[in-house]
Order: structure tokens, then C-alpha cells, then sequence
């Protein structure tokens, strides 16, 4: 239960919701309880008025059972005496439309008030949940499905929110309207009620039998919906490939195996879930024909002082006992779904992310010195990718990374915005150890470019000015010219207005690379990191792209990362990373005349060409 009120504290300010809903169900319960009731005293004024007037002028003591019935039954009576039995059932009839309908509208705002709870129930739980899945490091999505984590924040939030309002729902409603109905029908005949009373453990017995496994299918519900969300996304995100490689038939195998195992937990779940209210529902009428028996033996052999009228009203509001309680094993049932999609959710907002800053983090507001990398190591599990690198970036120099593919560029350059963390040894800005920094002020300070164009599903003016929201159409055109990408934009047909599809797919590499470039501009940082940002194009994009990256290192301090040399040997620092470590570092021609690494890589390049 710990896992239930953890998710239900996301239904805060509950008190809000929960008042005006205890209100409007106990008045809902009061007039729907009223209509059985009124049965008896209506009956009496259709069969048995005569009697009835006579045993209520005879009468010295109060009635049998509840004083209000007993007044109502006064009044009906007194209409029969004076008005005729006409009026009478005329009176019973209103009255009763009234309640029903007093008893629908008490119920109608009930439920509109616990609609409501859903809602902000499940706003308040998925913007936790994303909220959190967006401060996660970069390491836990290397370690993670996507597939998986698209399952916990839509369809798992989904569940949980409908069985925690749901459960908190009947859990207040449906045990009320029980007792309610259980005093009613001890004001009409203890012994009768007693007799009932004893089949009901037996029901919760059978019930609990049929729904123990239902958590642990539950669970296993989830995981292989969530891998198949992960299958799918592949699947759109590789349909090029999939294609070229005819793996058409694969890909459907794989999704349809993951579908046969999803439909087979689901409908073993299912089946159990619906067992519960036949179930229910069955010992229910077994418990109405035993006291249909029982208490007509009773009525009929004259060992009780119930009335024929009353017994039918007993038998009536009788069966509306099984409701709330064949309402209450669902809840039970269901709940263990929930449950299971709720630990889930749970573990998704109980992951913390590993690089966090300080209480006292230093806002970083400019880049005066340099950057220094001293003794760092990193590693992914046991395998090593920096080992003890010492490294120097200084402000207004470009510096390129280059090596062997899997010599941990890319890692180096990830530690620098603290995507990651190196597990030894320290990073100092401007003499400053990273981890005393405040990241978002450290990230305002740098640019990215990336080997892939990563765009947004919107319009070319909202990707430039992804970074910066507020900036204007001039700023936007302005970085968009020093990207050499304003000619391309005004030819698209609406122009800055055009939306580019998803991920981009409307334009060519070399157009999405320089929207890419344009965003950067437009932030206007001191230090720029490009990550083989023209290795994905074609000859000519790759002139265009080059020569915006140009505009974009004026006045910047760079730190590149890049496979074709040519591009980079008027750097003024090139650092070359073999294995994890630096093997050599200077200036183009100080690494040709030392005939290292460098200078096989150039060698090789210039031959393959």
C-alpha cells in the first residue's frame, strides 16, 4: 500500500476534490437508498391500505423499523383516510420521482467532481514523471529502451491515474452505501440479515483465489507492451533501412512474436478480471434465493413479524447489496494492475540523475582563460575510454580532436557541458572545478553542432530559435545568412513558416547541418563543440557547411571533433587520442614533422583519395 499512497499524493490539494464529492455521494446515497425504502409503504398503499389505516389508528407504539418510513407510511395512510387511495399512490409516485431524481443529479456531480481528481491526478503524475525522465544524464538512455520509457510516461500513467481515483472513488462510495444498506435491512429484520451475512466471507474468499496472480501479470503486461513501443520506434526510425536491406518480413516477425506474447498475458489478465463479477455476481443471486427461501418459510409458517410488503421491500433493497459489493472485488481486481504499472512509474521517478549541481553552484557568466582537463578517466563499465588525459583548451583557439574511431573523442567532448562525469580527475572552467558550477549557466556558454542533424517536427524559424524563444525575425535571418542557409530557406514555400517534417526529412543532410549551424549562431556562445559536422556529406553541402562553420569559429574558442584532416589542419591545436590517451598534440606541421599517428592518418586519407 505504500507504492497507493505514494501515487495517490499526486491527487494533491486533494481536500479540494475530496470534500465537495463526499458531499454530493452522501446525498446521492441518501436519495437512492430512499427509493428502495419508499417500496414498502407504496406496496401497502396498493394492496393493504385498508389494514394499514386501521393499524395506524390502533397503533400505540412506534413502527417496526425506521421512524422516518414509519412517518412516510403515516402520511400515505392519511391520504388514503381523506383523499382516497388515488391520491394516495399519486403522493408515493412524486415522491419517489423526486428522490430519483434528486439521487441522479447528487450522482452526476459526484462523478463530474471525481472526473476532475482524474485529471489533475494524471496532469500532476505525467508532468512529474517527464519532468524527471528530462534531468536524467545522458547515460541512463545509452542504458534504457526507448520503448520502455515512452510506456511509463503514457500508458502506465494512464492506468495508474484511472485505478487510483477509481479505488479512492469506491473505496468511499461503495463501503457506505453497504453500511447504509445493511442498517436498512437490520431495521427490517435482524434475524433475516444475519442469515445473509454469513455467505459473504465465502464470496471474498473465492474472489481473492481469482484474482491473486493478476499483479504479476500485470507486470509482465506492461514490460512487453513497453518492448513493443521499442520495437516500433526502430522500426520508423530505421524504415530507410529497413527497406534497402529487405528486412520488411523480420521487422513484422519480431513486432508480431512480441504482439502474440502481449496478446496472450493480456487476454490470461483479462480473463481473470471478468471471472471476478460473474463470480460475484452469481453468489449474489444465490444469497437472494436463500433468503428468498429462508424468509418466505419465515413469513409464510407466521415465525416472523414482517409483513408481505415489507418482505418484498427487504428482497428488493437485498439486492442492491450485491452492487457495491461486486463494485468493490472490481476495485480490488483492478487495483493490482495499477499497482504494477504504478511501480513502474515509481522506479522511473525514483531514478536520479548522476550529475546534479551543488546548493552553492557558481553561475558561470562569461569564458575568460581556458579550459583544463587534468589526470581524467572515464569508463563504461570495465571499459576503459579516457585514461589520464591532460589537456588544455585556451580561449579564442580551435582545437581539434582527432585518432582512431573509439579513442574517446566524443566521451571527452561529452564531459566537457557535463553530459557525463568523469569518474576521476577534474575539468576546470576558467580555473573552476565544472562540479562548483551551475550546468545550465555552463551550457549557455557553449554551441553544438553534431554529425547528426538533430531538428524538431516544427517550422524552420522555431528550430533556429530552439535556444533562444524569444529572439526575433531579424536575429533568426541574421544567423540563418551566416549559416549559408537563408537562400535555401527563402526558396522552401513558406519560407521560414515551412515545417520540416519529422526529424527534418523534408530537407537534404547539408540543409538540416546548416539549420543546425544557424542555431548555434543565433545563441551566440563564447565556446563552440562540433562533432563531425560535415562527415555525413556530400561534396558540395560539405563546401556550403564548411564554410558557415568558418563564420561560426571567428572570435570563438572550438573544440572539434573531426575524421577528414584536411578540414581541421589550420587549427592551432591538434590533439590526437589513441586507445584513451593523448599521443600527440601541436600544430598541423609540428605533428607532420614528428612522423607519429598524425601523420599516418594524413598519409592514409591522402592515399584512399
Amino acid at each position: 500500500m505504500k507504492d497507493y499512497f505514494r501515487l495517490l499524493s499526486y491527487a494533491r490539494p486533494i481536500e479540494k476534490f475530496a470534500i465537495p464529492y463526499v458531499i454530493a455521494t452522501l446525498l446521492y446515497i441518501l436519495f437512492n437508498t430512499l427509493n428502495l425504502a419508499l417500496l414498502a409503504p407504496l406496496l401497502d398503499t396498493l394492496f393493504n391500505h385498508k389494514k394499514a389505516v386501521e393499524a395506524t389508528a390502533a397503533a400505540a407504539e412506534p413502527a417496526s423499523w425506521w421512524d422516518v418510513m414509519a412517518k412516510f407510511r403515516e402520511l400515505t395512510d392519511y391520504f388514503v383516510g381523506n383523499y382516497g387511495s388515488q391520491e394516495a399512490l399519486k403522493f408515493v409516485c412524486i415522491t419517489i420521482v423526486i428522490s430519483v431524481l434528486l439521487s441522479n443529479v447528487f450522482k452526476y456531480f459526484s462523478a463530474r467532481i471525481m472526473e476532475d481528481l482524474r485529471i489533475h491526478t494524471l496532469l500532476s503524475l505525467r508532468k512529474s514523471v517527464f519532468n524527471n525522465v528530462m534531468n536524467l544524464h545522458l547515460g541512463y538512455f545509452n542504458s534504457q529502451r526507448k520503448g520502455d520509457i515512452l510506456s511509463k510516461v503514457s500508458s502506465d500513467v494512464q492506468v495508474v491515474q484511472f485505478t487510483v481515483t477509481n479505488t479512492l472513488q469506491v473505496v468511499f462510495k461503495e463501503p457506505v452505501t453497504l453500511i447504509v444498506y445493511v442498517v436498512l435491512l437490520f431495521s427490517i429484520s435482524a434475524k433475516l440479515t444475519l442469515f445473509s451475512l454469513l455467505v459473504i466471507p465465502l464470496s471474498a474468499f473465492i474472489i481473492a483465489k481469482i484474482v491473486k496472480r493478476l499483479r504479476q501479470q500485470a507486470t509482465q503486461a506492461h514490460e512487453t507492451f513497453a518492448n513493443m513501443l521499442g520495437y516500433l520506434d526502430e522500426a520508423l526510425a530505421g524504415i530507410k533501412i529497413v527497406k534497402a536491406f529487405n528486412a520488411t518480413e523480420y521487422v513484422k516477425d519480431r513486432f508480431h512474436q512480441e504482439n502474440v506474447t502481449y496478446s496472450n498475458i493480456t487476454r490470461k489478465m483479462v480473463r481473470r478480471q471478468q471471472l471476478a463479477s460473474p463470480v460475484s455476481e452469481f453468489l449474489g443471486v444465490m444469497m437472494v434465493a436463500g433468503i428468498v427461501y429462508f424468509g418466505g418459510s419465515m413469513v409464510l409458517n407466521g415465525e416472523s413479524t414482517l409483513t408481505s410488503a415489507e418482505f418484498i421491500a427487504y428482497i428488493a433493497i437485498f439486492s442492491q447489496v450485491t452492487r457495491p459489493a461486486k463494485a468493490l472485488s472490481d476495485a480490488f481486481t483492478g487495483i493490482h494492475t495499477g499497482l504494477a504499472a504504478g511501480k513502474r512509474v515509481l522506479d522511473l521517478i525514483d531514478t536520479k540523475p548522476e550529475v546534479t549541481d551543488k546548493p552553492d553552484a557558481v553561475v558561470v557568466k562569461s569564458f575568460k582563460d581556458s579550459i583544463r582537463l587534468q589526470d581524467v578517466c572515464f569508463a563504461y563499465g570495465e571499459r576503459a575510454i579516457l585514461k589520464h588525459v591532460n589537456i588544455e583548451i585556451p580561449k579564442g583557439k580551435t582545437v581539434a580532436l582527432v585518432g582512431p574511431s573509439g579513442g574517446g573523442k566524443s566521451t571527452l567532448m561529452d564531459l566537457l557541458p557535463r553530459f557525463i562525469e568523469p569518474q576521476q580527475g577534474s575539468i576546470y572552467w576558467d580555473g573552476v572545478n565544472l562540479k562548483d558550477l551551475n550546468t545550465d549557466s555552463l551550457r549557455d556558454q557553449m554551441g553544438f553542432v553534431n554529425q547528426e542533424s538533430i531538428l524538431f517536427n516544427d517550422t524552420i524559424f522555431n528550430n533556429i530559435a530552439f535556444a533562444k524563444p524569444d529572439a526575433t525575425y531579424e536575429e533568426v535571418e541574421r544567423a540563418a545568412k551566416i549559416a549559408n542557409a537563408h537562400e535555401f530557406i527563402t526558396n522552401t514555400e513558406n519560407g521560414y513558416e515551412t515545417f520540416i517534417g519529422d526529424r527534418g526529412i523534408r530537407l537534404s543532410g547539408g540543409q538540416k547541418q546548416r539549420l543546425c549551424i544557424a542555431r548555434a549562431i543565433l545563441g551566440n556562445p563564447p565556446l563552440m563543440l562540433l562533432d563531425e559536422a560535415t562527415s555525413a556529406l556530400d561534396t558540395e553541402s560539405e563546401k556550403l557547411v564548411q564554410e558557415a562553420l568558418y563564420k561560426l569559429m571567428e572570435n570563438r574558442t572550438s573544440l572539434i571533433i573531426a575524421h577528414r584532416l584536411s578540414t581541421i589542419q589550420n587549427a592551432d591545436l591538434i590533439i590526437v587520442l589513441d586507445n584513451g590517451t593523448v599521443v600527440e598534440q601541436g600544430s598541423h606541421s609540428e605533428l607532420m614533422r614528428n612522423d607519429g599517428l598524425y601523420r599516418r592518418l594524413i598519409d592514409m586519407q591522402t592515399f584512399s583519395e
